[in-house]
């Protein structure tokens, strides 16, 4: 028997290879224009929101796997999946949550947490008891027990152990306008014969910001310390007049007969241990400053030359700079209209480099 087609079903036939290459050339136009996109980003990483991955891993998982693995080009086929199964996670997650009626005792407050830990913190000597009753002075009253285990659960020790150890800062918060902090830099200068590398010793008080520049040479014997240590401790003009505590590093040219001379003048040399520059954070940032804003910025010929650029920039520093430390104030400000009209003038140091704009007195 003769086997013939209907018309209708060869009309269904045809029409369905054409929309089988429209979609196709679809497909492909698609792909090339994501090959487009991928080639413009390059190595950068594409940063997709929650919303976004949602949507990728709901239309994901209706492709599949092995379709994936052709069509995908942003990412792959196995992150895909696992967007899908963190999303049918978080919705069993939902589910599975107890609503507000559940049994048993209700968690303590955060904000009676939080305060908690701040007293037993700022506090040292603070036992629970007293924690407890400066709660109740807020309103919060709980039980001894309560606050033992708030703290407990923190890591703080009960108040024998915690008020017989003083950190760090509170040593520094108690002591704060008794202490300096001096440290080293060094910068390379031209000379007749090459470079030469200087040591620049400079010297900080840790309340102000003020900073003192100590001297400099190419050779920081024993000797020559030992006169800078004379300098900064002279009873008349001496940076550390009146200071109680000097933190350095242990670097071999703060010399034994360098501490024994401030320790008799009264000032005790505080030695940090090894590799911990964040202990004497305050002037390796004032380190980093001036190198950022001057001395990596300069190329020295001579002593002399170096000499000037630290002194103008120490200038600029203490009364012409803002500091973030210092709620964005002045260290010594000179005193000036605090006019919003007027021309406004600009003070250049170093050629320029450094610059410092008022207001014009009336």
């Amino acid at each position: 028997m003769a086997f013939t087609l209907q018309p209708w079903r060869v009309f269904l036939t045809a029409l369905a290879g054409w929309i089988n290459r429209h979609q196709q050339a679809a497909i492909d136009f698609l792909r090339e224009e994501n090959r487009v996109l991928l080639e413009q980003l390059g190595d950068r990483r594409i940063r997709l929101t929650d919303d976004q991955r949602r949507r990728l891993a709901v239309a994901g998982k209706a492709v599949g796997r092995k379709a994936l693995l052709d069509l995908a080009g942003i990412v792959t086929p196995d992150t895909i999946l696992a967007w899908h199964r963190k999303l049918v996670a978080a919705k069993w997650d939902q589910r599975s949550r107890r609503g507000p009626g559940r049994p048993g005792r209700p968690g303590v407050m955060k904000e009676i947490e939080r305060l908690a830990v701040r007293f037993a913190t700022e506090n040292p000597s603070w036992g629970y008891r007293r924690i407890e009753g400066a709660l109740a002075n807020l309103g919060h009253h709980v039980a001894r027990t309560t606050v033992a285990n708030l703290l407990r659960r923190n890591g703080i020790d009960p108040a024998p152990e915690r008020g017989s150890r003083t950190s760090w800062r509170t040593f520094l918060g108690a002591q704060w306008s008794t202490i300096a902090a001096i440290d080293f830099t060094t910068v390379e200068v031209w000379g007749r014969h090459g470079l030469v590398t200087m040591y620049v010793l400079f010297a900080i008080e840790l309340r102000g910001r003020r900073v003192h520049f100590a001297g400099m040479t190419p050779g920081p014997d024993d000797a020559w310390i030992r006169q800078v240590g004379r300098n900064l401790t002279d009873p008349l003009d001496g940076f550390l007049t009146n200071k109680q505590f000097c933190l350095m590093d242990r670097d071999a040219k703060f010399t034994t007969a360098f501490r024994t001379l401030l320790t008799g003048a009264g000032i005790e040399p505080v030695r940090l241990p090894p590799r911990s520059p964040n202990l004497n954070a305050w002037i390796e940032r004032f380190m980093r400053s001036i190198k950022s804003e001057c001395l990596d910025r300069m190329i020295f010929f001579g002593e002399d030359s170096l000499r000037r650029a630290v002194r103008e920039y120490l200038a600029h520093y203490h009364a012409e700079r803002n500091h973030q430390g210092l709620s964005n104030a002045i260290i010594a400000p000179v005193p000036r209209p605090t006019r919003t009209t007027g021309r406004v003038r600009c003070r250049e140091r170093l050629g320029g480099m450094l610059r410092y704009y008022h207001r014009e007195a009336a």
